[in-house]
């Protein structure tokens, strides 16, 4: 792989920070562009990362700072809307502003985060109507060359999914976990095979255009996955699926609360399966990492393995 200068907007987050370690380790020499490097000072990787102070809303500065680079990466995605932190403006608004910037500077090729189900025609949920408005207006900007990634919930050290259910774990006493939208169904993808593919597009150009879908290799329903949390972290804890009038009450009294744990836009998302038809790391000749192999790596300590063994024959005898 030869050495490229990469710009990396959303970089200093969870999928970022795996990917500009991992971009930095080939050889590549990256900047991350943040509006506020001073919270980032440990971010810093050797002589290979800079951070620059940009505003990502500005495309003639972002024009300044793209010239002499090789590649554009967009990572920045928002699952809940907050002061001036709304769907339309992280999702629609930065790509425009990016693509803007990219043509002002004579860089062509862009590596866009989308997600599974993105689609501008989406009726209800805003996340997922952004982000399929954001998908269409890059891969529709002439002179871009765009490779979209859309997978399903990535997973991995430092991720918001398992360590978010674990968290809200140890916090529920009781042996019952109330869960809205338990029969949801996921394909978690590890961020590393995320990375890779990114990588591969990075490395092979014909990848422009396409938009690909990554899955993990097997599909669970949401409430497995909170239980295989509890499992890992020494919770003995069954999931009591919530019937549709609780979730979505659930859903507007959780939307007040501060971090806004669950909200009716991330109901409106959980009403389609994010799992692939089809998953397109197989063709990047990726073999996907399983949930079972890596979680127990990260989440519930020393034991958390010995514990989910445990939790599967226990499960076995009962079935």
């Amino acid at each position: 792989m030869t050495a490229k200068r990469i710009i990396v907007i959303g970089g200093t987050g969870f999928v970022g920070g795996h990917l500009v370690h991992r971009l930095a380790a080939l050889g590549h020499r990256v900047s991350v562009l943040t509006r506020r490097p001073e919270r980032h000072r440990d971010f810093r990787i050797g002589a290979k990362v800079q951070l620059l102070q940009v505003n990502p809303y500005d495309p003639a500065r972002l024009a300044q700072v793209f010239v002499g680079h090789d590649c554009v990466v967009n990572l920045v995605g928002i699952l809940n809307e907050s002061g001036r932190s709304s769907f339309s403006r992280a999702h629609v608004d930065l790509p425009r502003s990016l693509v803007r910037g990219m043509r002002d500077a004579g860089v062509t090729r862009l590596l866009h985060m989308s997600a599974l189900n993105a689609d501008v025609n989406e009726t209800h949920g805003r996340y997922l109507k952004t982000k399929g408005e954001g998908e269409n207006l890059v891969h529709q900007s002439p002179g871009v060359e765009v490779t979209s990634f859309r997978p399903s919930v990535i997973f991995g050290p430092g991720d918001s999914f398992f360590r978010r259910f674990a968290s809200l774990l140890r916090t529920v006493p009781g042996p019952l976990f109330p869960l809205a939208c338990a029969d949801a169904r996921f394909a978690p993808v590890y961020v590393g095979d995320v990375v890779a593919a990114f990588l591969y597009a990075l490395d092979h150009p014909a990848s422009a255009g396409q938009r690909l879908d990554l899955c993990g290799p097997g599909e669970y329903s949401l409430g497995e996955l909170v239980e295989f949390t509890a499992a890992l972290i020494g919770r003995r804890t069954r999931v009591l699926g919530l019937p549709d009038l609780a979730a979505r009450a659930q859903a507007r009294i959780m939307g007040w609360l501060p971090g806004k744990p669950f909200t009716m836009d991330n109901y409106y998302s959980l009403q389609k399966d994010s799992v692939c038809s089809q998953s397109a790391l197989a063709k990047m000749d990726i073999a996907p990492s399983s949930v079972e192999a890596m979680v127990p790596l990260y989440l519930g300590g020393a034991a958390s393995r010995a514990r989910y063994n445990d939790y599967r024959s226990r499960a076995r005898r009962s079935s």
